[in-house]
């Protein structure tokens, strides 16, 4: 028998029972939707996180105090590790340690909120340098100025805010020479930056930016940074700063053992890296935790080629009497059981693509970050090869089980 005959025969057997061609598909409709939708949204973060890495460009290199994370749990010991001074900082700024670095920027995390006349309002508050900071993440003053080094080394209590900080706190009112409260201790607005949004895990309009020599003193009572931005003098150098920030710094603390490293020096294209990883190993593991539904969907599809087989027994040995071989049978059978699976694949493929995109723009509209829609082609041949494959697995059994019969004995059956 011809593939194509047995083709159409095939679809003709299932288009005669509709409905439970119908129940028998949604089963692997569902896990087909939901393996696609798990690809797109993790390819759709994947990429909105290392647009917003990227935001601070590829010669970007960040030190930061302590031993690396290797998970949650260690982040404290970042925050709160004084590894990194003013001592650090003269020695890896000196061209004769790190000749390849070009700009130094110490942070400092300042947690809390600002008021201003009985509003308040918690933004993110970052001690740095203005003039840096808006370089960086190419964001511009709308009004006013950013402050730089004289402030910083006079600690000076000024402040750089975004537009959301100002409308929260002004409204529409002007805020430029206005002073801000943080922690008890007034920061006059010497200037406002224009809109910008999410940069670099950061939005600018959340933003209020402080001298950090100031937020040292005065509002945390340390003298350390939380972390140190150094820039190449391009991309290519990168590797060769990572090196020479590890020695530089490694000589200070007199550290021999790398294992021992009170620091970690962390590169844009790293973690990238990392990211990629992460959320591909996540995706992975959500892909085949919703897998298990495709089981459940090929051993319907199973039980149901069984059913069908017992129904159409009678039809089996008159086919057998009439010429048709064991092989026909089987090729019948299991291309139903293929078509019953690519039927539901197709259609969770054009689901979860629709689901995703929907996700996607409502996402969009309730982030601030610029999460955009991507639906990876690979999801579409990996869906089709699935449910390709659970046809043929769950397909195997009940066609032979069809093709052994025997006409005499299938004809009598009632």
């Amino acid at each position: 028998m011809r593939l194509k005959y047995g083709a159409k025969i095939a679809l003709n057997s299932l288009k005669i029972n509709r409905s439970r061609s119908l129940l028998t598909v949604l089963g692997i409709l569902i896990g087909i939707t939901a393996i696609i939708m798990m690809m797109a949204i993790g390819r759709s973060a994947e990429n909105l996180i290392l647009g917003e890495i990227g935001g601070l460009g590829a010669e970007t290199v960040v030190v930061r105090p302590g031993r690396e994370p290797s998970g949650p749990t260690d982040i404290a010991d970042t925050l709160f590790n004084d590894s990194l001074k003013e001592a650090e900082l003269n020695l890896i700024s000196q061209k004769t340690n790190v000749p390849d670095a070009v700009e130094f920027a110490p942070i400092v995390i300042v947690p809390g909120s600002v008021s201003y006349e009985g509003e308040t309002y918690r933004p993110t508050i970052l001690g740095g340098s203005a003039e840096f900071l808006g370089e960086s993440f190419k964001a511009f003053p709308e009004t006013g100025i950013l402050f730089g080094e004289t402030e910083i080394r006079d600690r000076a209590s000024v402040a750089v805010i975004g537009q959301k900080v100002k409308k929260e706190l002004f409204g529409e009112g002007d805020a430029l020479g206005k002073s801000i409260k943080i922690k008890d201790r007034k920061f006059r607005i010497v200037g406002i930056f224009k809109e910008k949004g999410q940069v670099a895990f950061f939005n600018i309009d959340e933003l209020v930016v402080i001298p950090y020599s100031t937020a040292q003193l005065y509002i945390l009572g340390i003298n350390h940074f939380h972390e140190i931005i150094v820039k190449a003098a391009g991309p290519e150098y990168v590797d060769r700063v990572v090196e020479d920030l590890e020695r530089t710094l490694r000589e200070a603390h007199n550290i021999d053992d790398p294992e021992r490293d009170d620091f970690f020096v962390v590169t844009q294209q790293a973690l990238a890296q990392q990211i990629q990883t992460i959320i591909g190993a996540l995706t992975a593991f959500l892909s085949s935790v919703v897998a298990i539904a495709l089981v459940v969907g090929g051993v319907g599809v199973m039980n149901i080629m069984l059913v069908s087989i017992t129904e159409r027994t009678r039809e089996i040995g008159l086919r057998k009497a009439v010429g048709a071989t064991s092989k026909d049978i089987m090729q019948q059978f299991l291309l139903e059981s293929v078509f019953l699976t690519l039927i539901g694949g197709v259609l969770g493929i054009l689901l979860g693509g629709v689901l995703s995109y929907l996700i996607s723009f409502v996402l969009s509209r309730l982030l601030t970050s610029a999460w955009t829609f991507t639906f990876p082609i690979s999801a579409v041949f990996l869906g089709l090869g699935v449910t390709g494959a659970v046809g043929l697995i769950f397909g195997i059994y009940p066609a032979r089980s069809a093709a052994k019969k025997h006409p005499t004995e299938a004809l009598r059956y009632e």
